[in-house]
């Protein structure tokens, strides 16, 4: 058994170095939310130092919250917004010697493509016209696997160690209680139960169906570290290896 472990990576955060050494791709901010042109290419050079699958990790142009404030923008506009990032980071993975591996939305655009199959459809024409063999990675369930499938592109179903789900396999806002899993053993139990068994249990008890082929840590979380390290070790002890 196997499954890909990717963070959120060139946003800033002190420990993005470590987190290389743990991963098996990344997702690397392409300056819309967060990041800029030497950040995403000294990110880029250490991941494939690293052997790292690469991804874009385009947003919303919403660097004041850090690409977490929902939009309502055209299709046409999505669709330019997002070839215009994954397009800067094609070109400097090219520029390393490596090549673009995936792309996966950030914050609000993420979550709204999972339940608006209009916007879905965009983000994954962007992603088509940029390299129709890049992979997606999309909340498991979501409707951004469904217009990546549609599409005729890879999906990667995503889940989350450090974050709470609604009972319709949708995360926990933000904003709301549950929303977030500060505790490192809860954190691993709930990984190795949505790797072995498909399923993660909700804030309302429910037990929520899932397909997990690529399990997210957020690079910019006060626990990113620890909880990559004990998943890391958690998974390796099962048996279970990493790949992109």
């Amino acid at each position: 058994m196997n499954v890909d472990l990717n963070a959120d990576l060139g946003e800033g955060a002190a420990d993005d170095a470590e987190l290389l050494a743990l991963v098996s791709s990344a997702n690397i901010a392409c300056g819309w939310h967060a990041g800029n042109a030497r950040l995403m290419q000294a990110t880029v050079s250490a991941a494939l130092a690293r052997g790292v699958a690469i991804g874009a990790h385009p947003s919303y142009p919403d660097r004041e919250n850090f690409g977490r404030s929902e939009m309502r923008l055209a299709p046409a506009d999505v669709h330019a917004d997002l070839v215009y990032q994954i397009g800067a980071l094609d070109a400097l993975v090219r520029a390393a010697g490596g090549r673009l591996h995936h792309v996966k939305p950030h914050g609000a655009l993420y979550n709204q493509a999972a339940r608006d199959p209009a916007l879905a459809d965009a983000v994954v024409a962007a992603v088509r016209a940029v390299d129709p063999g890049l992979a997606v990675y999309g909340l498991a369930g979501g409707e951004l696997l469904r217009a990546a499938e549609r599409a005729g592109l890879r999906g990667a179903a995503e889940v989350f160690a450090d974050r709470g789900y609604r009972a319709d396999g949708s995360l926990v806002p933000r904003s709301q209680p549950g929303a977030h899993v500060n505790d490192v053993a809860l954190a691993v139990a709930r990984t190795l139960r949505m790797v072995r068994e498909g399923v993660v249990q909700a804030v309302t008890g429910e037990t929520v169906p899932l397909q997990a082929q690529t399990l997210c840590l957020h690079g910019d979380g006060p626990h990113a570290l620890a909880f990559a390290r004990a998943i890391h070790a958690a998974l390796t002890a099962a048996g279970i290896g990493l790949r992109s």
